[in-house]
């Protein structure tokens, strides 16, 4: 059986053990000042962390992959220089990068650890693979902007080197994400290439003309104005056989600053569609992306990976994700003092007695009737509260509480 890898964004500590949970082989993270994803808040992985991160992965028996994919300037260089030692110390499995300087860097001070080529290189053939094939890179991360038919082709050319390649996730308006716009909206506070991109690609637009200040005009037939930047997120569960043929080696999700029920819901599924695949090359992945339409999205396109991508690769009309069901609640505990099989979760979305849910863990997946909702004091509720603890009792419980998690049942995906 073909080898290949999930990776899954991990952007905090807790994220990373739910993404491994649901059944990703690798996780990458980065930390704030040398990542293009900056985490708020969460468990977040910082300098100070790094290393519990990288070990936490290695306990779970996945790969962790380190991202310094900014573009640096010199004070960036500086900077870095003085964390060496610890991103030495951390000893990740590779470190993913984009920018030159970076790449001397990390050569001359860590050469045991891998290299990663970021997609933010915009690498587009095989010349360029051979290129980062022979300074010493073992992976290249194509660019989003490749077709599928040639990614097969730099696959045949280029034999001896890992291929990476984006499936699923959030997609930048500019080509591989190399985008300024957040740089000149924000007067440079915001910095995309630096991990702090205010995602001016989802803002509404519209038109002014100079001499008539004020005056609003409509780029689009409508009263919400026009997301004329912002495109659609990728989705290629469906073209998963013809990437493993191609000969990527590696799945790649993006989503560090996504949800704990985004990374885990859509690991679980990529899990269960490669892990198909490879027993059955010809299996229907309909109802994987029937799956994935339950999950935050901005509608699904296929982007470049056929070759026609075109108008409809954008969303014109909304910026928010929209999703075909709703994260309720994330179990915690099972509190039996409070009364025989309640269970102590945290409440996500607004849930009542008699809803039907459908209840994820990492090795089940089944839908159940919320059957009593209690608070700390054993006194029975109508509901639970979005961001309440509350006790749940469900008509049918998972095997292992841990890490399950509750939505509202939302899209039915065919059998």
């Amino acid at each position: 059986m073909q080898d290949l890898e999930l990776l899954m964004p991990a952007g905090n500590l807790e994220k990373l053990e739910y993404a491994v949970r649901y059944g990703a082989d690798a996780v990458y993270f980065g930390v704030v000042d040398f990542s293009l994803r900056a985490m708020r808040k969460g468990s977040l992985i910082t300098m100070d962390n790094l290393k519990q991160a990288v070990d936490l992965a290695h306990s779970l028996r996945s790969k962790a992959y380190v991202t310094i994919n900014i573009f640096a300037f010199n004070n960036d260089i500086k900077q870095l220089e003085a964390s060496l030692d610890r991103f030495k110390d951390a000893k990740p499995d590779a470190f993913i990068i984009s920018d030159y300087g970076i790449l001397n860097l990390i050569k001359r001070n860590i050469p045991d650890v891998p290299i990663h080529i970021s997609t933010q290189t915009n690498t587009l053939n095989y010349e360029s693979v051979k290129f980062w094939r022979d300074i010493g890179a073992s992976r290249v991360i194509l660019a989003r902007e490749l077709p599928i038919a040639d990614i097969a082709e730099i696959r045949k050319a280029v034999p001896d080197i890992e291929l990476e390649s984006f499936v699923h996730g959030a997609q930048c308006v500019s080509f591989s994400g190399r985008c300024l716009l957040s740089d000149y909206f924000s007067k440079g506070e915001r910095k995309a290439n630096h991990g702090n991109c205010s995602q001016p690609c989802r803002w509404s637009y519209k038109l002014v003309e100079e001499t008539r200040p004020g005056e609003y005009l409509e780029i689009n037939q409508d009263d919400r104005g026009s997301h004329i930047l912002s495109p659609k997120d990728l989705c290629l569960v469906k073209q998963l056989p013809q990437l493993i043929d191609a000969g990527i080696d590696s799945f790649k999700v993006e989503g560090r600053t996504k949800s704990l029920y985004y990374v885990s819901a859509v690991a679980k599924t990529y899990r269960q569609a490669i892990d198909e695949v490879l027993e059955n090359p010809s299996a229907d992945m309909e109802r994987y992306f029937y799956e994935l339409l339950k999950v935050g999205n901005r509608g699904y396109t296929t982007g470049f990976a056929l070759g026609n991508n075109n108008s409809e690769s954008y969303s014109y009309d909304i910026s928010k994700g929209l999703a075909g069901s709703d994260f309720l609640c994330e179990f915690k505990t099972c509190q039996l003092n409070i009364a025989e099989d309640y269970y102590f979760v945290k409440i996500k979305n607004k849930m009542f007695i008699g809803n039907e849910v459908e209840i994820i863990t990492p090795e089940e997946q089944f839908t159940a009737k919320v059957e009593g909702i209690k608070n700390e004091y054993g006194e029975d509720l109508p509901l639970g509260n979005t961001n309440d603890d509350v006790y749940v009792k469900f008509s049918q419980s998972p095997k292992n509480y841990k890490y399950a998690l509750v939505r509202t049942v939302g899209i039915k995906t065919p059998v």
